[in-house]
C-alpha cells in the first residue's frame, strides 16, 4: 500500500519563508483549492492520502516533504534550515513512528527534505541555504549500516535540490542544467526543462504517471515525448511560496496486513 501524508494549507501561507522569489500577492483560498486537487490526484493515482494535523500558525507546514526522509527501512526526521519551520517536525515524527523506526538530524545540523533525492541505494543531498554539511555527515552515519551511499551535491539558482532535479522514471531525470550538473547522477539520463520554464524540474512519479505543474506546458511536452504519461496539476499559487509537486506530500510504502 502506498501512503501519502499531506497537511492542510495554513491560513498564514502568505507569510511563508522565501529565498529565491520575490514576495507577491498570494491567494490562500486558491492555494487550498490547488492543494485539494493535488490530494485528489494522489488518490486517483493509487495513494492512500492521510492527513497530518493542521498547523494554522505555521505558514510553511503544508510542505511536509521537508520534515522527513522516508526510506523502506527508516524515516529520518529532519531539522529544517529555517528556524520557523522546526516545530513542523513533531507531528510528522508521531505519524511516521507507526510505520518506521525513526532517526533524527541533530543540532547544529540542518536539513530540508526537499534537498534529498533518492535513487535506489544512492541518496543525493543538496547543500543549500537550508541544508548544511553537518547534516549530510549525520545522514551518512545513519544510513551507512543500511547500505545507502550519501552523496553531497552543490547547486545554484533555486531553493532546494529537487527544485532543480527530480527522478521521473528509472534511470531518467528531469533537470535544469543551469542549476544542477547532470553528470553528478551516475547511471541516469537527463531530460532538460524548456529554457522558458526554469522552475519546471520538480515532478513526482507516482502510479505510472508523472505529476507536473500545469503552468509548465513546454516541459510537459518534453516529458510526453519520452513516452511518459503526465498528470498536470494547478500549482500557480503554491508556486509563489517556492513550492513544487514533491514538497506537498510524504510518500511511503506499507505492507498490507
Amino acid at each position: 500500500m502506498l501512503i501519502a501524508y499531506t497537511r492542510a494549507v495554513s491560513p498564514t501561507l502568505a507569510d511563508c519563508e522565501l529565498t529565491h522569489l520575490e514576495r507577491e500577492p498570494l491567494d490562500v483560498a486558491r492555494a487550498a483549492e490547488e492543494h485539494a486537487a493535488y490530494e485528489a490526484l494522489l488518490a486517483r493515482l493509487g495513494a492512500t492520502v492521510l492527513h497530518l494535523p493542521p498547523e494554522p500558525g505555521l505558514p510553511d507546514a503544508v510542505f511536509v516533504e521537508d520534515t522527513a526522509i522516508v526510506l523502506d527501512e527508516i524515516a529520518v526526521i529532519t531539522r529544517p534550515g529555517a528556524p520557523s519551520r522546526r516545530p513542523e517536525t513533531a507531528s510528522t515524527a508521531a505519524a511516521l513512528a507507526v510505520h518506521r523506526p525513526l532517526a533524527h538530524i541533530r543540532e547544529p545540523g540542518t536539513l530540508d527534505g526537499g534537498d534529498v533525492l533518492v535513487a535506489d541505494r544512492c541518496v543525493y543531498v543538496g547543500v543549500s541555504t537550508r541544508t548544511n554539511l553537518t547534516a549530510v555527515e549525520q545522514l551518512t552515519e545513519t544510513l551507512r549500516p543500511l547500505d545507502y551511499e550519501v552523496v553531497p551535491v552543490t547547486f545554484a539558482g533555486c531553493l532546494h535540490l529537487k527544485s532543480g532535479v527530480t527522478r521521473v522514471a528509472d534511470g531518467l531525470l528531469l533537470l535544469n542544467p543551469d542549476w544542477v550538473d547532470p553528470k553528478i547522477f551516475r547511471g541516469h539520463r537527463a531530460v532538460a526543462v524548456d529554457p522558458a520554464e526554469p522552475h519546471a524540474a520538480n515532478a513526482l512519479a507516482l502510479g505510472g504517471s508523472v505529476i507536473h505543474p500545469a503552468h509548465h506546458p513546454r516541459t510537459r511536452a518534453r516529458l510526453a515525448a519520452e513516452g511518459l504519461r503526465v498528470a498536470p496539476v494547478a500549482m500557480t499559487e503554491l508556486a509563489k511560496a517556492e513550492a513544487g509537486v514533491t514538497c506537498c506530500s510524504l510518500l511511503l510504502r506499507q505492507a498490507c496486513e
